[in-house]
């Protein structure tokens, strides 16, 4: 018996010891990361430097950082503090010039727009902007080619070949493993659900799909082969033959302009700047250029609110998508602050939720009656993204966003004949007619399919009356230009989806200028969690399960498989996105 004790003792002691290194764990690296933000000092001569540690995010909500990733070093930077960035280095005399080293950046491709146009007005200045990749992704060169030289690696290569996208259609999956799929939609073009109606692509989702691919590649493509001095022609060749891939070819046909090693584009910095040899050359990140001078104090009270909305919309409450109750208690900050004078409403959502998408629209209908509400489209605002857009005062879109898709479906899964196949049968005992409206085995009643589709009528109305008061035209007008399609932001200018063609700087601007202020901060709302709070969410067991099944399926076969296993998703009615399009 003495001995059982000292054992479980010892095991106490044990687990106690292991839990209190791994609390002292965490606090050290806190500390470790408060203290590399401490202020850095910007030396004489240096470089400020985009490399591969550095990803662009549209929202603070986006930082998340994944205990399960380690050895991942990226720092994620706003977009807005990225432009900023540049924008000061632009007349900053420590600042000779910018260095693009990364080979393939995370960013959207709005994000990778923004950036590329503020990097050709820091060239203004008369200041260099190079370029060096070892096997360079598309959207790395796409944003690597505004440089005045860029230089490849020997051994390298560029990984530009156009846009295409494929659809996964799994009807006769589903079909032979019992697997079954009712489904209410309204809009020929809402594709979202197409992949479990079928087994080919709709000649209406080809249609779309083809012209936005067409719309995206034609802007970028024309910005690459203008920067590398080529005609459309000559660069149509490059990209068809992949002349990318191989050095020699890419030095060839004016995609890069040398050859080189590392080190040698390190000297070759060092001559650009004078500097003698036993001088150090001196870059800086973006990540400490930001820290250095973030934190100056100003005597402005006056603010410009920039409200993020990115990642798809739920109910309830959450961090790292948009959770509406948690988006209306910011929604209701903002409102309830008087130094606030106006408010961006930065999209970047390919919808979800109708319920919190309309709650969302009527919060922000109610801050407009406060202040100026002006909107800035990212890389998606489309179905519930655009939706909760309605209440603005003015719409920016970019180029190559993706919007419009004003559609709505239902989809409701259920497993009756994989059931019965493997001996299962279920039955019900029911009070009323639709008691059990929704059944994992049975599906959905007959009753409730026909309220279901009342439901997704009567929430496409609703979705098409708020368009038709925001952009004042009938409802036979938006009815032809919507049916579930997506337009690119490009498109939407001139069908009158969107206001104006702009960046989301421009969005602050005309904001400013509505609010008729002309010094004012921009605060950004939601506020970002601090470390702790991100380090013990990614410790909650539904997000540890979530993030091991994510790494494991990849992020678009998630994606489907939440369409069937999310409560959150299943039952409702959704304004949603079909698709996604990633420039890689």
């Amino acid at each position: 018996m003495k001995s059982f004790f000292k054992n479980v003792l010892a095991n106490i002691v044990a687990i106690m010891i292991i839990v209190g290194l791994f609390f002292l764990s965490l606090i050290l690296l806190v500390a470790a990361s408060a203290f590399s933000d401490q202020k850095p000092s910007v030396k004489s001569n240096s470089i400020l430097t985009l490399d591969f540690k550095t990803g662009i995010i549209d929202s603070p909500s986006e930082d998340n950082p994944d205990l399960f990733a380690f050895g991942d070093q990226t720092k994620s930077l706003l977009l807005y503090d990225i432009l900023e960035a540049i924008k000061n280095a632009k007349t900053d005399d420590k600042i000779k010039g910018i260095s693009i080293e990364t080979d393939g950046i995370r960013a959207g491709m709005t994000q990778l727009d923004n950036v590329r146009a503020a990097l050709e007005d820091f060239k203004k200045s008369g200041k260099f902007v190079y370029a060096y990749g070892n096997v360079v992704s598309q959207p790395a060169y796409y944003l690597g080619s505004v440089a005045d030289q860029y230089f490849l690696n020997p051994a390298g290569g560029i990984d530009l070949k156009g846009l295409s996208t494929e659809v996964l259609y799994m009807k006769s999956f589903t079909e032979k493993f019992g697997i079954g799929i009712q489904v209410i939609r309204h809009g020929k073009y809402k594709a979202a659900v197409e992949p479990f109606l079928r087994d080919d692509m709709s000649p209406e989702n080809r249609e779309q799909l083809s012209t936005l691919l067409n719309d995206i590649w034609s802007v970028n493509s024309a910005k690459i082969a203008t920067s590398r001095k080529m005609d459309s022609s000559q660069f149509r060749t490059v990209v068809d033959s992949l002349y990318g891939i191989i050095p020699e070819l890419s030095l060839q046909n004016k995609l890069a302009d040398k050859l080189i090693q590392k080190t040698e584009y390190d000297q070759l910095l060092k001559n650009k700047l004078n500097l003698k040899e036993k001088d150090k050359l001196q870059k800086i990140s973006f990540n400490k250029y930001i820290n250095s001078y973030s934190d100056k104090d100003s005597n402005v009270d006056t603010q410009i609110a920039v409200l993020y909305a990115s990642g798809a919309i739920y109910n309830g409450e959450g961090y790292d998508n948009i959770y509406a109750d948690n988006f209306v208690k910011d929604i209701k900050k903002i409102a309830a602050d008087d130094k606030v004078k106006a408010v961006v409403f930065r999209i970047n959502s390919p919808g979800g939720s109708a319920n919190a998408s309309d709650e969302i629209l009527f919060e922000m209908a109610q801050l407009k009656k406060k202040k100026p509400v002006v909107v800035s489209f990212g890389d998606y605002a489309a179905s519930g993204g655009y939706y909760i857009a309605m209440a603005a005062d003015k719409i920016y879109s970019e180029p190559n966003t993706l919007t419009g898709s004003i559609g709505v479906f239902g989809m409701i899964p259920y497993f009756k004949d994989v059931a019965n196949k493997n001996g299962l049968s279920s039955h019900a005992v029911t009070t009323n007619a639709n008691s059990n409206m929704f059944s994992p085995i049975n599906g959905i009643s007959a009753g409730g399919l026909a309220m279901m589709n009342r439901s997704v009528e009567q929430t496409y109305k609703r979705f098409v009356y708020f368009v038709t008061e925001n952009r004042k035209k009938s409802f036979e007008q938006i009815d032809e230009i919507g049916g579930g399609r997506v337009w690119s932001g490009t498109r939407a200018k001139e069908i009158g989806l969107v206001d104006e063609l702009g960046t989301l700087n421009d969005a602050v601007k005309f904001a400013a200028s509505k609010a008729k202020v002309k010094d004012f901060q921009v605060t950004s709302y939601p506020k970002k969690v601090n470390k702790f709070e991100q380090i013990f969410k990614s410790m909650d067991e539904d997000q540890i399960s979530t993030r091991i099944i994510k790494n494991k399926m990849g992020e678009e076969n998630f994606q489907m498989f939440q369409q069937i296993t999310n409560p959150k998703l299943k039952s409702g009615v959704m304004m949603e996105m079909p698709f996604q399009i990633k420039f890689d």
